[in-house]
This record gives structure tokens, sequence and C-alpha cells, in this order.
């Protein structure tokens, strides 16, 4: 199974690029937030999801954990391919993203092509549920709040948010207690905390 390619970006395409590691060039699928981190002849690191079928073996890369994270999490719910989700990457950053499903916004989510009413209230419904069976307000009560700080539910909404993309109860509670919320959405938190994370 890969993790990760690192090698020469040798072609840059509309949502794919060839990634040469060891004078092998692997075609790799990929968003335009990923596309536009990249640049055709320099030496670059792919985060790697396999897609394998009875036809196909497709790779799907990202240039940062957190993408790689939420394209995982959105395979998982019924009914999204890797296309679809790749689709959705496309249409957004991952924080925004999340922070959609975490406040329901199925029309942000319909932004992407290809994507209904009806797979967008999937994909809030069943990640929502996953958000459901973890422990958060124990984790949110024991990140420390200074003077000043963002309310309880804006720290809540980003920690739910950060659960979505897989990040574990410790990881979570460690990354927010470094950040100071004073004044911040839950945008702006889930970006610090996914930039603290991925370094």
């Amino acid at each position: 199974m890969f993790y990760n390619l690192e090698g020469i970006i040798s072609e840059i395409d509309l949502n794919q690029a060839v990634i040469e590691c060891n004078g092998i060039g692997f075609l790799v699928y990929v968003s335009t937030n990923t596309i536009s981190c990249l640049k055709q002849g320099t030496r670059q690191k792919l985060y790697i999801t396999e897609s394998i079928g009875e036809n196909n073996f497709d790779l799907y890369g990202f240039y940062s954990k957190a993408e790689k994270r939420f394209f995982d999490m959105l395979i998982s719910v019924s009914g999204v391919g890797p296309k679809a989700a790749i689709s959705v990457l496309s249409s957004s950053t991952p924080e925004s993203l999340t922070a959609a499903i975490i406040n329901n916004d199925e029309k942000y989510l319909c932004m992407a092509q290809g994507i209904g009413k009806k797979t967008a209230q999937r994909i809030i419904l069943e990640l929502k549920d996953k958000i459901a069976k973890l422990d958060l307000p124990s984790v949110v009560g024991e990140i420390s709040m200074p003077a000043g700080s963002t309310d309880r539910k804006t720290v809540n909404d980003a920690a739910s948010a950060l659960a979505v993309l897989g990040f574990s109860n410790s990881e979570i509670r460690q990354v927010l207690n470094s950040i100071d919320t004073a004044g911040l959405s839950t945008e702006q938190i889930i970006k610090q905390a996914l930039r603290a994370l991925n370094n």
C-alpha cells in the first residue's frame, strides 16, 4: 500500500499529474488545490490514497495530510466515489468544507460539480454521525480558554470539524490548547489547527 510518493513532477494536466520516482512515472489524480501547489520540474511529495477495483488501480494524490484525510472520509460515505470526492475538494478548502458539514450547509457542498442535494445531505448526515460517536464534549472541557477567547460553541465546532478530518481526541485536545482562540471564527481555528497538525 502506498502512503506517499516523492519525486519530480513531470506533467500537470486537469485534475491529474505525473510524478517520476526512480524512473517510474505514476499518474496521480489530484484536486485543483493540490495542482495549485505543484510546479512542473520540481521535486514534490504527495500523500496517496489507492482506489482498486476489478478494472482499475488508480492513485489519488494530495499536497497536504488534511486534504487526504478529508478525501478518505468522503469516500467512506455511501454513494460518494473518488471522482466525486476530488470534485468536492476542488470546490473549496478542507477547513471550509468541514465547517460546512458542521453547520449543515448543504448548499455549500452543492457548489462542487456533480454533487446534488441528496449527496450533500448524505455527506453531512454520515460524517456528523461519525462525530456523534466521539466523546468530544470531554475533549472540549479539557481545552483551556484564556480570557477573551472565543466561546465554547465555536471551539466545539472546530473540534468537531477536526474529528471529521479523522484526527484523534488527543490530537484535537493538544492542538486546540496550543492556539489563542481569542476573536477567531470556527474556520480560522480550524485553519490554524491544520497548519500545526500538518507540520
